[in-house]
């Protein structure tokens, strides 16, 4: 799955000449936290966020009153605060790899470009929903985690003798464990009841950590 399955097209932008007052309100009519920067000709110069707009914005032990705020605000442009070499990436780009810049850079956006022009922005948001579809968040199930031993072809294995037993696998995924001999396995499961579940399984796994019905 790449960005382009999940980006928003086409977002609402802003230029670096609109004043901050603009992009708040846009923000707050479109229940949007950020808006990517672009020039005339509608390539990526910045992007502005609430957090941008916050840090601008007069604090509340200021002497001026909420007239001289608004009317400062009004005056203060976008380009004035706005985040310039924005993050950004492709709409071929890997929705996992967007997910580790959006972590390793500590924000909440990437706006996509191709060929120069903005085309799209991927949100934490996003990607959280990908998380959910991943481990089957909205269906129910037994979802049991447990540590695996790190072999190769054993999470098949594992896998088929679920599908033998007549379960229906949802949700599958393993992430890493205490040590480089293991993993832990998250596997969301249907038609099998709890028991039958442990009994599949117990051949497979080193320690059961969870089992619930979700």
């Amino acid at each position: 799955m790449n960005v382009s399955d999940r980006m928003t097209k086409n977002p609402f932008t802003v230029k670096k000449s609109d004043s901050v007052t603009d992009a708040r309100e846009i923000m707050k009519k479109e229940k949007i936290h950020r808006l990517p920067v672009i020039n005339d000709k509608g390539g990526l110069i910045g992007i502005i966020t609430e957090k941008d707009i916050l840090y601008a914005s007069p604090s509340p032990a200021s002497t001026l009153d909420v007239w001289e705020m608004s009317s400062l605000l009004a005056r203060l442009e976008v380009g004035a605060v706005m985040t310039s070499n924005a993050v950004s990436c492709t709409s071929d780009t890997p929705v996992e790899e967007a997910a580790r810049l959006l972590s390793d850079n500590d924000i909440g956006g990437l706006p996509v470009v191709d060929g120069g022009i903005l085309t799209g922005i991927i949100t934490e948001s996003d990607i959280f929903e990908i998380f959910i579809e991943l481990f089957a968040s909205r269906e129910k199930g037994l979802r049991l985690t447990a540590l695996l031993p790190n072999i190769p072809g054993e999470l098949a294995n594992l896998a088929g003798a679920i599908k033998d037993a007549g379960g229906d696998i949802l949700a599958f995924g393993s992430v890493r464990g205490e040590n480089p001999t293991n993993k832990l396995g998250i596997i969301k499961v249907a038609g099998l009841e709890r028991e039958a579940l442990l009994k599949v399984v117990d051949p497979f796994v080193q320690e059961i950590r969870d089992l619930r019905e979700l």
